[in-house]
């Protein structure tokens, strides 16, 4: 049984968990208390930056699923050499942090890249479709992904440079989107779908009642400052996507 079948397995239960350190986070001390709590909470699987060295760490110190994320196909390929359970082109997420935006296109310009670089690798892929894109574009995003054998697309909502809304109002504002986009490309595609973008306990209900197999947690967890605090907030997340779980045969 190789590692990313934990994942695979959670996924076909609907109640899969990943843990995002962040793209852009590149605090080694900060990544292994993320990547030490979401083992101890059961988490399905931790979602990583493309640095090498951060690579080699944090495989060296779990067997857990360990999906790498970047726009760079290069890098892509290279964390598959690295030992990397899993690709994720996206979380775009920070990127717009940063002024940058991504089309339908140029998504589908990277997968292809990725591909190409890492050839016959059975490597499990999954991608961000953009979250600012039209309805309509997402959903033929979507339908393209499937049609080149793609494993999971992440849902993603919008980015709020500044808001003033605060309370569990903020929180359901910030995934209300995401949820949204859930729903569309659930009804619209086969490939399972997990929801990323503002879900935290408060709101991890919903993507799951929304449809969606996976849900993707970041800032929720990468922010908090102690391992127990990361801990309290993964279990909180896991016991909520347990309560989603479809029955299904036990890995042999």
């Amino acid at each position: 049984m190789s590692r990313i079948d934990l994942f695979k397995h959670h996924l076909e239960e609907k109640r899969a968990v990943k843990v995002i350190a962040g793209i852009d986070n590149f605090d080694i001390e900060n990544i292994k208390k993320v990547v030490s709590s979401a083992e101890k909470s059961g988490a399905s699987a931790v979602d990583i930056c493309a640095r090498e060295d951060i690579i080699r760490e944090v495989r060296s110190m779990t067997d857990m699923p360990i999906f790498v994320s970047s726009v760079v196909p290069s890098e892509l390929a290279r964390a598959v050499e690295l030992g990397a359970d899993g690709l994720e082109v996206g979380n775009f997420d920070t990127l717009y942090k940063e002024g940058r935006s991504f089309s339908a296109q140029e998504v589908l310009d990277i997968v292809k890249e990725t591909k190409s670089l890492i050839g016959d690798s059975d490597i499990f892929f999954c991608v961000t479709v953009p979250g600012e894109i039209s309805t309509a574009e997402q959903i033929e995003l979507a339908h393209h992904l499937e049609e080149m054998g793609i494993d999971l697309i992440q849902t993603e909502g919008h980015y709020h440079a500044n808001s003033e809304m605060t309370g569990a109002r903020a929180l359901m504002d910030r995934a209300e989107l995401t949820i949204s986009n859930t729903i569309e490309l659930c009804r619209n595609v086969e490939i399972p779908v997990m929801t990323a973008t503002g879900i935290n306990p408060t709101t991890a209900p919903f993507a799951f009642a929304a449809g969606a197999s996976a849900i993707g947690c970041g800032s929720c967890i990468n922010k908090l400052s102690s391992e127990l605090s990361m801990m309290a907030t993964i279990s909180a997340l896991v016991e909520i996507a347990q309560r989603n779980a479809v029955k299904v045969p036990e890995m042999v």
